[in-house]
């Protein structure tokens, strides 16, 4: 058969083009490497989800290998060796499905970064190849589509919003935000509430949210987060136009001419058998390090580098989020203002963020960019909690000592964590090529990730730390302490496939369809220049669903 539309990747990228196609009418195929979990499959145990990483391929049989500047050189290390893991999600919805779902947009200054700052010395800054009023409309569609929960604000950094409203309130909130809002006043910091991908109440067969306090790195057994299956698999595969294969590893795109793919290498993870799935259209969307990963792995006589890789942009300027994290514990005999029993009410958020500081005008340190702070309660996950206090004043603890240290840490005492994100600044030390001495189980060159911050990131993350700690030291927080450096985490990349209106320094135009080949697009974060100072999720939402919308407009045109 052959397809209007294949799709590689089930993720938000893939699942929101694929959306749109099923949605006119279009055939499409949805390949994903990852199997298949129904909704009432998931299960909230650590051990599996967490400390064995069921939906994750086996490290020993597909990984990454990592090059970091260790005394001034690159040194290479496999994922098996370290631990450190760039897999996210692999099953049907892909990372989307283990996200935490605090959603926030873009500022438009975000389109336009080298235009407001200039060049940055060692950055490779561009401006986007559209503006945030062309991606606007598609923030409101997957806002209604996901079913995005929030209270829309005026903040000064508030990006604009062409409704003034959420279709749903927010999610419940723990007493905690009394503490947290009446701190923030004090100080003369705005506190904000967070947008979530979380329904808070019922909307057709999806729930509402049942606060089980475990939402990042669990599937939801309600269907209330608004992953890539929830919103938009599910209503694809209800059109009868879907076509969904996991299991199924792309090996190669297989050109017959050099402006057109003719066909996609799959591989079925099970029973080993190869076969050859023909469309009109592909799409890449299988987040962006494998996306590129598997354009370099389909190189051909027409494009000896990579395929669509004339420009040799190619896995170039990866992104990640720059930041970090940090936490205070409040306790019970110094608890203010709210009660410890509703301190330590189970499953309701804080959800609260705070914009101030995106933008940056400073006395001494200048004019620069910022970024976005989020505010939580640690996560819930027990082991990880039990593992992080066998220490005690830098002492180990074991026995009656330790007993009793975990009694008190449970019981007596909740952390409030903060976690900022600034932009990861593009530049020639970050991007993924192929390690051709590697292979993968399926006789795949794995890829190679360069990696290293601009020292910008780091300088920018540690200002906005120390507010962060200034908010918690006013809500009578103690034990304040945070990390920020320049080691990325893992599930935030974009980049390596950048769009632009010069086809010799980018790879995509700004439709995400690439330069060379006429039926190719790549719809993931790998389009992203820059990365703004936000998670990349509601931005990768609208712009699939903008690129879907095109690929509409461009079949029509065909027919």
């Amino acid at each position: 058969m052959k397809y209007d539309v294949i799709v590689v990747g089930s993720g938000v990228g893939g699942a929101g083009v694929a959306y749109s196609l099923c949605k006119a009418g279009y055939k499409v195929a949805l390949l994903e490497k990852g199997k298949l979990i129904k909704r009432e499959e998931f299960s909230k145990d650590e051990l599996a989800y967490v400390r064995r990483d069921i939906v994750t391929p086996n490290p020993f049989e597909e990984y990454h290998t990592i090059e970091e500047r260790v005394d001034g050189a690159w040194v290479s290390t496999s994922t098996y060796a370290s631990g450190w893991s760039f897999w996210n999600g692999n099953i049907v919805g892909g990372s989307s499905t283990f996200m935490s779902g605090m959603f926030h947009r873009m500022h438009p200054d975000d389109f336009r970064l080298k235009s407001k700052y200039g060049k940055i010395k060692g950055a490779n800054v561009e401006d986007w190849a559209i503006s945030y009023e062309e991606l606007e409309p598609y923030y409101t569609l997957a806002e209604e589509l996901v079913g995005i929960t929030g209270r829309a604000n005026t903040h000064r950094f508030s990006p604009p919003r062409s409704r003034t409203y959420f279709s749903q309130a927010p999610t419940k909130e723990n007493e905690v935000v009394k503490l947290f809002d009446k701190s923030c006043k004090d100080l003369g910091v705005t506190s904000l509430v967070t947008a979530r991908a979380i329904l808070s109440k019922d909307r057709g067969t999806r729930k509402g949210c049942y606060y089980s306090n475990f939402c990042g790195s669990y599937g939801c057994s309600s269907g209330a987060k608004g992953s890539a299956m929830e919103a938009l698999i599910k209503p694809a595969l209800a059109t009868g136009n879907l076509t969904l294969m996991s299991n199924t590893y792309v090996k190669k795109l297989l050109c017959n001419t050099e402006t057109e793919v003719e066909s996609v290498l799959v591989l079925n993870t099970i029973t080993k058998e190869e076969k050859q799935l023909f469309a009109k259209v592909f799409v890449v969307a299988a987040q962006a390090h494998e996306s590129a990963r598997l354009l370099l792995n389909s190189a051909n006589k027409y494009y000896p580098d990579g395929l669509a890789n004339s420009s040799g942009e190619l896995g170039k300027n990866l992104l990640f989020s720059g930041g970090g994290y940090g936490y205070g514990e409040l306790h019970k005999d110094a608890l203010q203002q709210i009660s410890f029993a509703s301190l330590m009410q189970k499953g309701l958020f804080i959800n609260r963020s705070i914009l101030d500081w995106y933008f940056v005008e400073h006395w001494w340190k200048g004019k620069f960019k910022g970024g976005l702070v989020e505010f939580m309660f640690e996560h819930q996950n027990i082991i990880s909690r039990a593992v992080r206090s066998t220490k005690s004043e830098h002492k180990l603890l074991w026995g009656k000592a330790l007993g009793e240290h975990l009694v008190s840490k449970f019981t007596k005492s909740k952390n409030v964590r903060f976690e900022v994100f600034t932009d990861w600044l593009p530049h020639s030390n970050c991007f993924i090529s192929l390690d051709k001495t590697h292979k993968d189980t399926y006789g795949m060159p794995v890829g190679k990730l360069r990696i290293e911050a601009h020292p910008q990131d780091v300088k920018v993350g540690e200002y906005l730390a120390k507010k962060c700690e200034a908010v918690l030291e006013e809500m009578g927080a103690t034990n304040i302490r945070s990390v920020i450096n320049a080691l990325p985490p893992p599930n935030l990349i974009a980049g390596g496939c950048r769009f632009g209106t010069n086809p010799k320094t980018s790879v995509l135009n700004k439709y995400c369809q690439t330069h060379d080949i006429e039926n190719l697009f790549v719809s993931d974060a790998s389009f992203m220049p820059t990365g703004g100072s936000t998670p990349y999720s509601w931005t990768i939402y609208a712009n699939a669903l903008r690129v879907g919308e095109h690929i509409v407009k461009q079949l029509r045109k065909r027919s």
